[in-house]
């Protein structure tokens, strides 16, 4: 049996309603590597879980044991997406809580010249989105297109992959990944 350490650790720290830096701070653990395990790009070790955990605070049975209710809400107003981007790229998420969920869905914007990062992005899962306005730079293995309004894209995340905005102006795309990777 499969556990997602990752969606069980953000869930239960918004439920504490602790940002990631500020559980950082309480626990010496360093934020980027609490990202890392939030995204499941890496597996803590039980110390590190547990040292993670005592910020919060919670205990490793406990967190093991915890099983939250599945989201029931059906209906976002635009004001309640979540804000998880930072600086030149803005992702607002559909829901607060993905903890069980299968899917992702975000709300994406890129402002001109934004850049995932030159190291390309490669996780489980698939994604696709459709742009709605500006340009947006794709690049997924050594291909590499300019999608306008309208233009979509769909692959399987274990390619590399690298989202760039072109243009004077901010692209924005509507998205989703399964697992969710956020």
């Amino acid at each position: 049996m499969s556990v997602d350490i990752g969606s069980r650790l953000r869930h239960l720290r918004i439920a504490h309603k602790l940002s990631q830096r500020e559980l950082a701070k309480r626990t010496g653990v360093p934020n980027s590597t609490i990202s890392l395990i939030e995204s499941n790009a890496s597996n803590p070790s039980v110390g590190a879980l547990k040292r993670i955990l005592d910020g919060i605070p919670i205990g490793l049975a406990e967190f093991f044991a915890f099983e939250p209710e599945r989201p029931r809400k059906a209906f976002y107003a635009a004001e309640e997406l979540v804000e998880i981007g930072k600086g030149a790229i803005s992702y607002k998420q559909v829901g607060e809580n993905l903890f069980g969920r299968s899917l992702q869905m975000l709300k994406e914007c890129y402002q001109p010249g934004a850049d995932t990062g030159k190291i390309p992005l490669v996780h489980e899962g698939e994604e696709g989105g459709i742009v709605l306005s500006g340009r947006l730079e794709v690049t997924v293995d050594d291909e590499r297109r300019i999608l306008g309004p309208g233009d979509a894209y769909y692959f399987e995340s274990r390619r590399p992959h690298r989202f760039r905005c072109v243009g004077p102006v901010p692209c924005e795309v509507i998205s989703a990944c399964t697992p969710p990777t956020f």
